[in-house]
């Protein structure tokens, strides 16, 4: 009996492209007996708001899915991950970086030949090799920072790393090739990866439906998983949906937003049908 989720950021009203990874989800667990949660991550204050969260409930339920009570809210969760952060800090697997986008840009472009991953140019280890005493006298001092992981010491001992997709089979994950990932950044105190990583494992979710936009960043949180001691769950990367240009559907689309749509007389089997499920 599986458990899946489906976790959006309420930061605007959700499109063809959420309805058909939701209905997925829900199809793949509730559909065939099993569990189905909702999780709101909304750990970007600047961005994440109460109309667009009620709306989110809203059109899931008219879509007719149905999830288990509570809701989870990251936002109401924030003690969790500074925990499991000082548990990496512990661990030495973890470092303050005190460096501004614009540091981190300009280090880059004096490279020649500077390294990229799957989410962009890599870190180039600026604050990696400082002294203990620098760090505790600017993190006193009050000094804004970022926690990043230390891939190097993160993947001893832990390789090779593999996880299992619908589609792909099994995968051999190549974390390094991200460099040290943020964690937590200096205007949020938890990051994608950290935050839903331990999520998924603490709501037993143990089936990830979600994009295969996300799918190298299952790379990461498959060493999160080992470097926590969290169980491993089995993920189904799919397709993005496009509109007729090809673009993938985006928040911006207001003509497609399930509200629009509603309001214009679409019903939730019509929506089925236009996402082919």
């Amino acid at each position: 009996m599986s458990v899946s989720r489906f976790a959006p950021s309420p930061t605007g009203l959700l499109h063809l492209g959420h309805a058909y990874s939701a209905l997925l989800a829900f199809d793949l667990s509730a559909g065939r007996g099993g569990r189905f949660v909702l999780r709101l991550e909304d750990i970007d204050p600047g961005r994440c708001r109460p109309e667009f969260e009620a709306a989110i409930l809203e059109d899931l339920a008219w879509l007719g899915l149905r999830w288990e009570a509570p809701v989870w809210r990251q936002s109401q969760r924030l003690d969790l991950y500074a925990e499991a952060l000082q548990r990496l800090r512990r661990a030495g697997l973890i470092y303050p970086c005190f460096c501004t986008r614009k540091e981190v840009a300009a280090e880059i472009a004096r490279a020649v030949d500077a390294p990229h991953g799957p989410e962009g140019a890599i870190y180039p280890g600026i604050c990696r090799t400082l002294a203990a005493s620098e760090r505790a006298a600017r993190i006193d001092a009050g000094q804004p920072h970022a926690w990043r992981l230390d891939m190097a010491a993160a993947l001893s001992g832990v390789e090779p790393l593999q996880w299992q997709d619908a589609h792909a089979g099994v995968v051999t994950a190549d974390t390094a090739a991200f460099g040290d990932v943020v964690l937590a950044r200096k205007e949020t105190p938890t990051s994608y990866h950290l935050a839903c990583t331990l999520d998924d494992a603490l709501q037993g979710v143990d089936l990830i439906v979600r994009g295969e936009d996300l799918f190298a960043a299952t790379d990461v949180h498959r060493l999160l998983q080992a470097l926590l001691g969290l169980p491993t769950p089995r993920y189904h990367h799919h397709k993005l949906l496009r509109d007729e240009q090809g673009r993938r559907y985006a928040k911006r689309d207001r003509a497609l937003t399930l509200r629009a749509l509603r309001e214009a007389g679409e019903s939730a089997a019509g929506i089925r049908r236009r996402v082919g499920l």
